[in-house]
């Protein structure tokens, strides 16, 4: 091959990246961006740099009152703009003389992406569900935040960094560099309705063996035990598969999978929590035809009492609000855990949509000073209070919240192990093969062997795959 190709194919791999050539379809509504819309991601390519050579720009102060033109570039979700306009809004009464453009998009990466290639950025993006944020990273287009975060928060009393939660801080960190940074934050289990449950008799189910033992009682009753959003099976993969295999096998099990680790796919973990779909599939407990439903028609049986379990994240409410009967209530459980596991009953599984800088913009401290008055405790309990979802600064999940977020703040609070599903956004094409090998599980085209069997080849094949980047949790 001439280096002309070369040149051609190293370009081609950076524009399918950061998505100019190919749009991959992510976790919208299960990123808790409540757009109906939402789709399982598509196969994406790699980058030749290793995850050794990373190499991101620091981000160092420079003159914030000369920068007083600040553009914002956010994706509008189910939880729209209009909190992020009002901060802007109050933001330049405080600071005469600034001008803030801040506008909204529900595909808004498109247009950021030819900016990114370009390189006229906006000077803070919430890019999305869209944009490939680490290819972001590993191509030095945001900036490593690690000295913006020493910096005064917002009240000029504690530095910025120590106002995030640490656990939820961490998941904006690629090789250890702080790239993007939380607002919002959510966290994956069941959802059962507590009326129902209190109507007849039946307590929520915390152990694999209650689980057991209370299915066949609702179905007796004529009601489905547990619905799923078969269309899109990473559902699956967040409130069933990956909890019972750290349940199971604890949390270096999960971590062996995310690294891609030789045997981990196929482990005793991963088989035990097979098993377990295979055999609620095999006794009914799934609602008939629910894999063939989208996450709002699964969720809307469940509504409508044909099934009393659904797993989803803490964003439920916040899109099925318009659908729930008045006086309806949600009640957050975490998955069943496993008996004599390995693993962390307690273990919370959450997940981040991150804001970040990008390394070419022209007002980047005015952007990180915007963002620490975002990130405030009084506008992180505002949003929580506004827009029903839980938020990543320290202090903002206390007191007050709504009825069906004070479990799983409960949860988050107490846990001791919080962790979250990377893989899926580093290796797409293995995502889309663990996808489709659910589907074909729970339609009985495979066996929970041939299951184990299918994603070790796919994991094998990541692992000797040169031109992807690899990484560590």
């Amino acid at each position: 091959m001439g280096m002309g190709c070369k040149v051609i194919k190293s370009m081609q791999r950076s524009f399918f990246r950061t998505g100019i050539l190919s749009l991959a379809v992510a976790f919208a509504v299960g990123c808790g961006s409540n757009n109906s819309g939402d789709a399982p991601k598509e196969s994406g390519t790699g980058t030749e740099k290793s995850a050794s050579t990373l190499s991101v720009p620091m981000w160092t102060a420079k003159d914030l009152q000369s920068q007083t033109s600040l553009e914002v570039q956010s994706f509008k979700g189910g939880y729209d703009i209009d909190f992020f306009q009002k901060c802007a809004n109050d933001y330049m009464k405080a600071n005469p003389g600034v001008k803030i453009k801040l506008e909204g998009n529900p595909r808004v990466w498109e247009q950021l992406q030819p900016r990114m290639v370009s390189g006229d950025p906006p000077d803070l993006m919430f890019p999305g569900w869209g944009m490939d944020h680490w290819a972001l990273a590993e191509e030095g287009q945001i900036f490593d935040l690690t000295e913006a975060l020493k910096s005064p928060s917002a009240d000029g009393k504690t530095p910025w960094g120590e106002t995030f939660e640490p656990a939820l801080l961490k998941l904006g960190q690629l090789e250890g560099v702080q790239v993007t940074l939380p607002y919002y934050m959510m966290i994956y289990g069941w959802w059962y309705d507590p009326a129902v449950f209190k109507a007849n008799g039946w307590t929520a189910p915390k152990t694999w063996k209650e689980f057991m033992e209370l299915a066949p009682k609702i179905k007796a009753k004529g009601m489905a035990p547990l619905t799923f959003q078969g269309k899109y099976p990473y559902y699956l993969v967040y409130g069933m598969l990956l909890p019972w295999v750290q349940s199971i096998g604890g949390i270096e099990a999960v971590n062996a999978c995310q690294n891609m680790e030789p045997g981990a796919w196929k482990s005793d973990s991963v088989l035990k929590a097979a098993q377990m779909l295979e055999e609620i599939r095999d006794k009914g407990f799934f609602q008939e035809g629910a894999i063939s439903m989208t996450h709002t028609e699964s969720q809307q049986e469940f509504l409508n009492g044909k099934a009393a379990m659904v797993p989803c994240g803490t964003w439920l409410k916040s899109e099925m609000r318009n659908m729930m009967k008045p006086g309806a209530k949600l009640a957050f459980m975490l998955p069943p855990s496993v008996e004599g596991g390995k693993g962390d009953p307690g273990a919370i599984n959450v997940d981040i949509e991150p804001w970040m800088f990008p390394s070419k913009a022209k007002a980047s401290d005015r952007a990180i000073d915007f963002f620490k008055y975002m990130t405030s405790l009084d506008n992180a309990k505002a949003f929580v209070k506004e827009k029903g979802t839980l938020m990543a600064i320290k202090g903002s999940n206390e007191g007050e919240l709504p009825e069906e977020l004070v479990l799983p703040a409960k949860a988050f609070k107490e846990s001791k192990t919080v962790w979250s599903i990377k893989f899926r956004h580093w290796y797409k094409g293995f995502m889309k093969e663990l996808e489709d090998s659910l589907t074909a599980l729970l339609s009985k085209t495979l066996t929970s062997q041939q299951f184990v069997e299918r994603l070790e080849k796919a994991a094998q094949a990541v692992r000797e795959d040169e031109s992807i980047t690899k990484h560590k949790v």
